[in-house]
């Protein structure tokens, strides 16, 4: 799968030009975008719902939940918060160094985050299925690792795209830029549609992870799993295509 995002030889694509026209929802890396918010919204349906109220995609709610299982408010754990956020920080680390292992060379970036990511959540998809999960034993956190970790390699390669609003994790700037800039507040309403858009494939994610968990846990994480491998197939080529041909 390597070999649709160049070789390791090949020459810089203009990145900018490709963060530049994803400013439009029908740009290949803004619905690519948008798809990885929707896992995000089933990764983190299947971690507090399932796994005993923790987050393994959106870390600031989990530092929040931290705090309130240490001050032991609402009986919220600990353990599963810390777990989570130790194994998101490996993960992001491992993200990047991809990241400056890849300079200048988008679609290997993208292609080998999103195999890191497919990898973890394909693993944790067959552990669910493998073994009985309940909130706190080892299963849940062999889970909270696998998912953590992979949400960590997406937030390091997507921070370092930096499309504005497209984050795939969390939404407070996006909500934030969709208020503000409204023709409400005087702005312009300039990406409203892509913030709106990231707002809604979040929510409908969390939603059908919902949905799915009253099936099996390996349901939301094998749907997940396949959008991202979905993701990779579809955006890795276009994205050579346009690095290509706005040089």
């Amino acid at each position: 799968m390597n070999s649709m995002a160049g070789s390791p030889s090949a020459p810089s694509f203009n990145e900018a030009a490709i963060k530049r026209g994803a400013a439009s929802v029908r740009h290949p890396l803004t619905r690519a975008l948008l798809v990885l918010t929707f896992t995000t919204g089933l990764v983190d349906a299947v971690s507090y719902l399932a796994l005993g109220r923790v987050f393994t995609a959106n870390m600031t709610g989990n530092v929040v939940l931290l705090g309130f299982g240490i001050a032991g408010s609402g009986g919220l754990p600990v353990v599963a918060p810390i777990v989570s956020l130790a194994a998101f920080l490996i993960g992001a680390g491992a993200g990047g160094a991809l990241v400056r292992r890849m300079t200048g060379r988008h679609p290997v970036l993208v292609a080998r985050a999103l195999a890191i990511e497919v990898s973890l959540l394909v693993i944790a998809a067959v552990v669910a299925a493998a073994t009985t999960v309940h909130p706190g034993n080892a299963s849940a956190y062999a889970l909270i690792v696998l998912m953590a970790s992979a949400m960590g390699v997406r937030n390091a390669t997507v921070r370092h795209i930096a499309v504005p609003d497209l984050t795939t994790t969390v939404l407070t700037m996006t909500l934030t830029g969709f208020a503000a800039d409204s023709r409400l507040a005087g702005g312009s309403g300039n990406g409203s549609i892509r913030r709106l858009s990231a707002v809604l494939a979040m929510l409908v994610g969390a939603i059908a992870g919902a949905l799915l968990l009253k099936a099996s846990v390996f349901a939301a994480l094998g749907l997940a799993a396949v959008l991202a491998i979905a993701t990779w197939l579809v955006y890795v080529p276009a994205a050579v295509r346009l690095g290509s041909n706005s040089e």
